[in-house]
């Protein structure tokens, strides 16, 4: 379990195909606290850390992850953000993050306001998923708080710190993101639907 405070960069240094598999080796001033078999989600996707080496260290995602995610769009030299798993004695400074990405969702807008940024994404709504007014969403495994919450479409705004220590630095006008619905909501809805 994560909670969507961001720690850390991972640079991607090489990636691998083999199938239907992709190794992601990246470096990070985190992967000498690492070991095998440690969960680590990479812009909100968890993923399994494989292999260890001094400075970077190895993820494999499968094809079901690739085609669900934005990771079929990531570059050698791409950095994503990290989180561990909250140890169990941690505390909840954002909100309950699976590091099980619903969906993607596209940067449909971003503006300077001046010593912060509003971003505006929109997101297929035929999946069923939902934001409401000032609910949490994880954005790139970033925790956040939605406003102009309406059917696909919803907005963030980013303070000068999460935008320096978060890759939404990077973000560009039609960039793919990784949303995680917030999992309250999740549950409510399929109670609604009765399944």
């Amino acid at each position: 379990m994560f909670t969507g405070i961001i720690e850390s960069f991972g640079t991607i240094e090489k990636i691998t195909q083999e199938g239907s598999n992709v190794h992601f080796d990246l470096s990070s001033n985190i992967a000498s606290e690492l070991k095998v078999d440690q969960s680590l989600a990479h812009d909100g996707v968890c993923l399994t850390v494989v292999q260890v080496i001094p400075e970077s260290y190895r993820v494999t995602a499968i094809a079901e992850t690739i085609e669900k995610t934005n990771l079929s769009g990531w570059k050698e030299g791409k950095k994503v953000n990290l989180e561990r798993c909250m140890p169990a004695n941690g505390r909840f400074d954002g909100h309950i993050v699976q590091g099980h990405v619903d969906q993607v969702g596209v940067v449909k807008s971003i503006s300077d306001q001046n010593g912060s940024w509003v971003f505006d994404f929109e997101f297929d709504q035929a999946t069923g998923n939902v934001t409401v007014e000032k609910g949490s969403i994880t954005i790139n495994g970033t925790s956040l708080t939605c406003f102009n919450s309406a059917p696909g479409r919803f907005s963030v705004a980013i303070i000068p710190y999460t935008y320096e220590h978060t890759n939404f630095h990077q973000l560009q006008v039609g960039d793919l993101v990784n949303l995680e619905f917030d999992i309250v909501g999740k549950y409510i809805a399929r109670m609604i639907k009765g399944y």
